[in-house]
């Protein structure tokens, strides 16, 4: 791991984009970049643990440069012989987190989008969280993100009924609607997860569709109520 001024000065322009080619080059040589090679950058939302910077490759031969920018961490991975997966699984194993991880890219002049990308990775994780995420895993919550009046407007028309209701009454609703998208549309497996009759489940999932005038069955509002529920999940409090 490499961390310090030096590296921050030289990786700097890089995750900034729209660096001229020569001053690209002279960075990433002065950092040992290879000219290509399989690339990504996390942002970090906490401070990255010590135990997480350290000398020398990782394992599977994966090396990090690491550096600070503003409130957040920032790296540059090389990854190895597990990739991204096991970037996120290094992290997860030292408990760094919040964190975003950018699509893989191929050379050191497209760290600058993959550093933008990656910070939008991190506004797909919740409130709290300590995980990491992939953006190539979070794209629709991604989207949701990027827009936030968008997103304040999905949720207000979708939601919008529901969000009426007394907190205690709508957590009850969004957690059944939760764990049957988690146990893949069945209400026998949610109602053993919520530990209820799967008849409770059903009037609950039924009084949903009521009060958001939208089908679970029909694909497309299904996608709406996803969505909805994405944006619930990212704000701490509902508006």
């Amino acid at each position: 791991m490499r961390r310090g001024t030096r590296y921050g000065a030289l990786l700097g322009p890089l995750l900034a984009g729209g660096a001229p080619p020569d001053l690209v080059e002279r960075a990433a040589r002065g950092l040992g970049l290879p000219e290509r090679g399989r690339y990504a950058v996390v942002v970090l939302g906490a401070p990255v643990p010590e135990a997480a910077v350290a000398e020398g490759p990782d394992g599977d031969g994966a090396r990090w440069w690491w550096c600070g920018a503003g409130d957040v961490d920032v790296a540059v991975v090389l990854l190895g012989a597990e990739g991204p997966a096991g970037a996120v699984a290094r992290l997860g194993e030292h408990g760094a987190g919040p964190g975003g991880m950018s699509p893989v890219v191929g050379s050191p002049a497209e760290l600058g989008t993959a550093r933008r990308l990656a910070g939008t990775a991190l506004l797909t994780c919740a409130p709290g969280s300590r995980e990491v995420v992939r953006l190539d895993e979070r794209l629709p919550t991604a989207l949701l993100v990027s827009g936030p009046e968008l997103s304040a407007r999905l949720l207000a028309e979708v939601f919008g009924p529901l969000l009426a209701l007394v907190p205690a009454e709508r957590a009850v609703l969004v957690g059944t609607l939760e764990a049957w998208l988690e146990c893949g549309g069945s209400v026998g497996r949610a109602s053993v997860r919520l530990r209820c009759h799967r008849n409770t489940v059903f009037n609950r999932l039924r009084r949903l569709e009521r009060l958001t005038a939208r089908s679970l069955s029909r694909p497309r509002e299904l996608v709406d109520l996803v969505l909805a529920l994405d944006v619930l999940r990212l704000w701490s409090a509902v508006p």
